[in-house]
């Protein structure tokens, strides 16, 4: 066997566990001016072993947060995040009410129809570069 065909054979069980394990579905934000706050969302799916959200980024907003939102009585309380969990096999959803990423003084307004690069950072997967269609404001879920 010549060298050529013994490194490709020897690579084959690499390259087919190298398929992807993150999937994101129906990625979304509301319209927004420039200069002011924006969220978004949308549902991880992770096929592969426990992985965990670490960042995220867009030439949106100077810069993008993992938030928590939750409801103490009549309070809501948004909590920044250092990560999100995303467990082997499961799935989480980043949505209005719960967890979202932030987009922190937006550089541009977010136009309804339009749609926001956003760069999604994983510990185990790498990054995943996205695109955010922007719904009206006030929307509870993609159209």
């Amino acid at each position: 066997m010549n060298r050529r065909l013994l490194l490709a054979v020897a690579l084959l069980p690499s390259l087919a566990m190298a398929q992807p394990t993150i999937t994101i579905e129906s990625p979304w934000t509301r319209a927004a001016g420039a200069g002011g706050q924006g969220a978004g969302f949308v549902t991880i799916r992770n096929t592969g072993a426990d992985d965990r959200l670490l960042s995220a980024s867009t030439p949106a907003a100077g810069r993008a947060e993992l938030h928590s939102m939750t409801r103490d009585g009549d309070i809501m309380r948004m909590r920044q995040l250092e990560a999100i969990a995303l467990p082997a096999g499961g799935a989480i959803s980043l949505a209005p009410g719960g967890l979202h990423i932030m987009l922190i003084g937006l550089t541009q307004p977010l136009e309804v129809g339009g749609r926001v690069p956003l760069t999604l950072v994983f510990e185990r997967a790498g990054s995943i570069t996205i695109d955010l269609a922007v719904q009206p404001a006030g929307a509870r879920a993609p159209h």
